[in-house]
């Protein structure tokens, strides 16, 4: 596989990964998060900040190898 291919299809990854990453974030900030005092939100949204990057990072790494 050539790196312009790899690249392409971890871009693709990464925009369709990110987008259910939110999506994913955003149904269970609703159901847990919503209502409970400001320190465990704050966690909540500080863990839902971060938690996306291993997964991105996966991509990124992937994509970056050489031919």
């Amino acid at each position: 596989m050539t790196v312009r291919l790899r690249k392409l299809i971890g871009v693709v990854a990464t925009v369709m990964f990110l987008v259910a990453y939110c999506l994913i974030a955003m149904a269970i900030a609703g159901d847990l998060l919503v209502g409970q005092n400001a320190a465990v939100q704050l966690v909540g949204y500080v863990v839902a900040g971060v938690a996306w990057l291993p997964g991105a990072m996966a991509i990124i790494r992937w994509m970056s190898r050489p031919a």
